[in-house]
């Protein structure tokens, strides 16, 4: 089979699960350092305006690149069917389609986001002051954004593999690349929020390299080939079965954000300074429950391709359970310490009062968004990514945006916004525990086949 891949089919369903979600968790821990690096150093050398710049970007990046994303998880359920099955020329097929699709969604995003920054970013309500450094940070990301999205696809692949320790290792160096470089650029060089950016860029491009380099090794099954990256009609039509809905998904989730973000703006740059704060935070704090479920879906995954339905199920319980007391367990954390937190990013005290107002109306619902997530994940290692994509559609999108919307209009106050997200995951997780004990999801991928017959 060659290196770098677990079966995820024989042993024990937890020690498994365990074992790939602990270099996944630390991989998640490296990524989230990117943007957190840029926001504290950005926050402590630059002040309160260019961290307010920074967090107004996060929103609208995450929704422009979330679909391609998507496409990428799809990708891993495809391919971790089919190493499941044990049929690695298909899983030589999808893996050379994922990366094509990479290649031209790379080339598009960078177009896009490069061209419509001021664009996007007045339609957000950023405040002139803040504007022009946005624009700048947003501007120098996407000039980099091909190799964010072919890391995704190789770090995908590995995972669907079994392998979560080699995207560890090279998130490790570029992490680290990009905080020397963050320190070099503003706190040596002293130049401005653009620099943090180009940071990332380059850091980016380290982990991306080193993913190719590993994947293009000889003589393993997923090993990729120039000559034979084309993108196969079947794989694509399975990729985009499973993705199109995660992509789906991750877009309105962002998009919703996005407009989250603008009634922020509405409040002026503290508020957007401590809602990035918080933001960067709750980033961190998920960082567990977002391993266990990348875990879930590729153990899940290549279970049910290998026709183990009693053992999806175990697996699965496992997973939910243990991502809903971690995540309960880190939110009791955060409330208690919201002070101290919020003040890693700023030492303003009107931003602390309302980073720490936020953690504390939102950090004891963790359990609830944990829940949400983990049963999406088995979901979508079960082939039935539409339904994530309805529920989240519904409630993360619709529900939280008429929520606010009606809100706003009636009390102009910013903790009716922060109350939004405890409202609408716990929607979510009452129609997600009855889909989960109730429906059939452990024969999604025969269903599937019957209905192509």
């Amino acid at each position: 089979m060659g290196g770098g891949t677990l079966d995820m089919t024989k042993g024990s369903p937890w020690r498994l699960i365990v074992q790939f979600t602990v270099p996944v968790f630390l991989s998640q821990v490296f990524q989230q350092l990117y943007n957190t690096a840029d926001a504290l150093i950005v926050g402590r050398f630059l002040g309160d305006e260019a961290l307010a710049a920074v967090s107004a970007s996060g929103p609208l990046i995450y929704l422009l690149i979330s679909f391609f994303v998507g496409l990428a998880m799809g990708a891993g359920v495809t391919i971790s069917r089919y190493f499941g099955a044990g049929d690695y020329e298909s899983v030589s097929r999808a893996i050379h389609t994922d990366v094509m699709i990479g290649l031209i969604s790379g080339v598009v995003l960078t177009f896009v986001g490069v061209w419509l920054t001021p664009t996007f970013l007045r339609w957000m309500g950023t405040a002139p002051e803040v504007l022009p450094d946005a624009v700048a940070y947003f501007r120098y990301y996407f000039f980099g954004i091909l190799a964010v999205v072919l890391y995704n696809i190789c770090k995908s692949i590995m995972n669907a593999l079994g392998d979560s320790r080699r995207p560890l290792y090279y998130l490790v160096i570029s992490s680290l690349t990009n905080i020397v470089l963050d320190l070099l650029f503003i706190g040596v060089f002293h130049w401005g929020v653009w620099a943090a950016a180009m940071a990332t860029t380059i850091s980016q491009a380290v982990s991306m390299v080193l993913c190719l380099i590993h994947l293009t090794r000889k003589g393993t099954i997923y090993q990729i080939q120039l000559k034979k990256l084309r993108v196969d009609s079947k794989m694509l039509g399975e990729i985009v079965r499973y993705g199109l809905p995660s992509g789906v998904q991750n877009s309105v989730i962002g998009f919703a954000n996005v407009i989250v973000q603008s009634n922020i703006n509405a409040f002026g740059k503290v508020a957007m300074a401590a809602y990035g704060a918080y933001s960067k935070l709750e980033g961190f704090a998920f960082l567990p429950v977002m391993s266990f479920t990348m875990s879930l879906t590729t153990f899940v995954g290549q279970n049910l391709g290998a026709g183990l339905y009693d053992r999806a199920k175990k697996g699965s319980r496992f997973g939910i359970i243990a991502s809903v007391v971690i995540a309960e367990s880190i939110g009791v954390v955060m409330y208690l310490t919201a002070p101290q937190l919020v003040a890693l990013f700023s030492p303003t005290p009107e931003v602390v009062a309302l980073g720490v107002r936020q953690m504390r109306t939102i950090s004891l619902f963790f359990c609830l968004l944990a829940f949400s997530h983990a049963v999406a994940a088995v979901c979508r290692g079960a082939g039935k990514a539409f339904v994530p994509m309805v529920i989240m559609l519904l409630f993360w999108c619709v529900v939280r945006i008429a929520y606010i919307t009606i809100v706003m209009g009636i009390v102009h106050e910013i903790q009716y916004i922060y109350m939004a997200y405890p409202l609408t995951w716990s929607l979510s997780s009452i129609v997600y525990f009855f889909y989960y004990h109730f429906s059939d999801w452990v024969h999604g991928f025969e269903q599937k086949a019957k209905k192509a017959v």
